[in-house]
């Protein structure tokens, strides 16, 4: 197993108007918000270097996804995902 970061997720408590920032303001590169579907499950990714993505989600989401309480908006609330196949080469 390779160790690497895929994933950094920051939470947002408006993922509409985030979404709008990262991809309208910043111009990083986005298919929109997925999983809206699903109670905790809507995510806005963003390419950012090969094999790197930017996920916002709401903080609700990641507090609930955690299991920890949600408090008040801080600016470290996020996480870093390392995904890894489940069988290895």
């Amino acid at each position: 197993m390779k160790p690497r970061i895929t994933v950094i997720t920051i939470t947002v408590d408006d993922l509409e108007r985030s979404l709008r920032f990262y991809r309208d303001g910043l111009g990083l590169p986005t298919e929109g918000i997925f999983g809206k579907e699903f109670e905790h499950g809507a995510v806005a990714f963003f390419d950012l270097q090969a094999g790197l993505k930017l996920a916002i989600w709401p903080r609700k989401s990641l507090a609930h996804d955690t299991g920890l309480a949600l408090g008040k908006p801080n600016p470290t609330e996020l996480s870093i995902g390392h995904n890894v196949p489940l069988k290895p080469k």
